[in-house]
């Protein structure tokens, strides 16, 4: 199917609505940052939640022991100033000494040892504790700036978790005198970034500014406020009079339009973000059904048209893939088998595996609703009858844990980690429900890669799996996401090859 553009009649009404001259924008003249987000923000401490604003909100308050660059992939000092692997499951990390908390204390060897323990504590429940709890048994205080980490098993991402994942905390913070309190830093956040907080209204206004004694380089805007306005029109209507100067997650024809005015500028950058297709090969929903057959998923991948998708739904720097990550991804193997969009191919599929007439398919999904409605479309032009379940993601998860998905239009975007990794054990391992495959081999081999330092060896065993589900069809993959921002005129704001905005690093013109 070929999907068009909608015509571009949104500029025209957004002249005749606002004077052609460009607004004053009071962000720069009082030097403050207004930033829009349609997420309301509820939680501060990133230690317990995990969406994209939480992320780029903690890069503002929190600091990590490392700091990975998005250009290089390579690891930089923060809190940490060093490491040493003494053996491939103990690591040695040393600190900086001028580290200070947001309350003026000096962050210590204690803290450090303590975040880390706490996030493994069965009773933190924290957010955090499936991605550190896999590789770390415990963190051990071994000088006045020096924490050993003893890990459970081989793991090649330690830095990697280390500079994304762990926001570092005073000791006791979570169960000062024995009282576990899990909402400690939610609203009063003591953390150790380039900005603290100033005032905090939950799902309202969040307020920061610049925190003097951070040890790294100091921000150039002394104050960012960030605002929750879910509507997307409050948003541009706050833009367009100067009361924003920065929003994303903007649909691609509104950027491009209100782009073109003089009262913003349109930034489309690169995301890590990918979209796929996961079929039930492993029978869950149907042990007989028609998708543990593979020329039915062969079909269903010939029959997608996921470059128009990509191109005409996703739009900005996004594309098609057809690798189960994304291509900027180590490890992520371009080599393994592709299926070409299709539909007469996918059509005689289907026949040969005894479905020439189609068969009802019920597919869920969450988001981006016309490009899953899309791939609905281009189910039907084969013969097969979609039920397309357009639901919240709390409803899918659940279905999904219940094991009544036959097939679902998913999303991820890796954290912002540029390594297979990211994404191959959370969708292919065998405890995990995203896994429909049933596959038990391939989870073997992904483990395996997980588990091995050696990079060319982390390579061949990617390569390996990626290759299987490609030969399986175990998924369809669709395309790569495009980051669409809309910013002030009078902003400077970098865009990262991650596809993480760092809003730290903006400044004015």
């Amino acid at each position: 199917m070929t999907y068009f553009k909608k015509s571009a009649f949104l500029a025209a009404g957004l002249m005749a609505s606002v004077a052609f001259t460009a607004p004053a924008f009071a962000g720069k003249a009082d030097d403050t940052l207004n930033v829009a987000m349609a997420e309301e923000i509820l939680n501060l401490d990133y230690n317990y939640t995990t969406k994209r604003e939480y992320i780029i909100l903690a890069q503002l308050t929190d600091t990590t022991l490392f700091d990975l660059d998005p250009a290089t992939q390579e690891f930089k000092p923060a809190v940490a100033t060093g490491y040493e692997f003494l053996d491939d499951k103990t690591v040695d990390i040393t600190l900086r000494d001028d580290v200070k908390f947001h309350d003026g204390s000096t962050l210590t060897a204690e803290d450090v040892a303590y975040t880390y323990n706490w996030i493994i504590n069965p009773e933190s429940e924290s957010n955090a504790s499936g991605t550190i709890g896999r590789w770390l048994d415990n963190a051990e205080v071994t000088g006045p700036n020096t924490v050993r980490f003893h890990l459970k098993s081989v793991y090649p991402l330690v830095l990697r978790d280390m500079a994304q994942r762990i926001m570092l905390r005073k000791a006791g913070t979570y169960d000062e005198g024995g009282v576990i309190d899990r909402d400690a830093m939610a609203s009063d956040l003591i953390g150790t970034g380039p900005y603290k907080v100033v005032s905090f209204e939950p799902g309202q206004e969040l307020v920061l500014e610049r925190f003097e004694d951070y040890f790294g380089e100091k921000p150039a805007i002394e104050k960012i406020v960030v605002r929750s306005l879910p509507d997307m029109g409050t948003q541009q209507a706050e833009l367009m009079s100067g009361g924003v100067d920065w929003m994303f997650k903007v649909p691609l024809e509104l950027a491009e339009n209100l782009g073109s005015t003089p009262m913003a500028e349109h930034l489309s950058g690169p995301d890590l973000r990918i979209g796929f297709l996961v079929l039930d090969a492993g029978g869950l929903t149907d042990p007989d059904g028609p998708l543990t057959k593979l020329k039915v998923r062969q079909a269903i991948n010939h029959a997608l048209n996921k470059g128009d998708m990509a191109e005409y739904l996703i739009g900005g720097s996004a594309e098609a893939i057809h690798t189960a990550c994304h291509p900027a991804q180590f490890g992520c193997d371009q080599t393994v088998t592709d299926y070409p969009y299709d539909p007469e191919q996918a059509k005689a599929l289907l026949a040969e595996a005894g479905y020439p007439d189609g068969f009802p398919l019920e597919i869920w999904a969450y988001r981006d609703k016309p490009a899953a409605e899309a791939i609905a479309a281009d189910l039907e032009a084969i013969g097969i009858d979609v039920d397309l379940r357009y639901v919240k993601l709390a409803s899918l998860n659940q279905a999904r844990a219940d094991q009544d998905i036959p097939a679902y239009f998913g999303t991820w975007g890796s954290g912002g980690t540029a390594d297979t990794a990211a994404i191959a054990r959370i969708h292919f391992s065998m405890d995990t429900d995203r896994n429909l495959s049933g596959d038990e081999a391939l989870a073997e081999t992904v483990l395996a890669a997980e588990q091995t330092v050696d990079q060319e060896k982390r390579k061949e065993l990617y390569s390996e799996a990626l290759g299987k589900i490609a030969d399986e069809a175990y998924w369809a993959p669709l395309f790569t996401y495009s980051a669409n921002y809309l910013v002030s005129p009078d902003l400077e704001f970098p865009l990262d090859p991650d596809g993480l905005p760092r809003l730290q690093n903006s400044s004015w013109k």
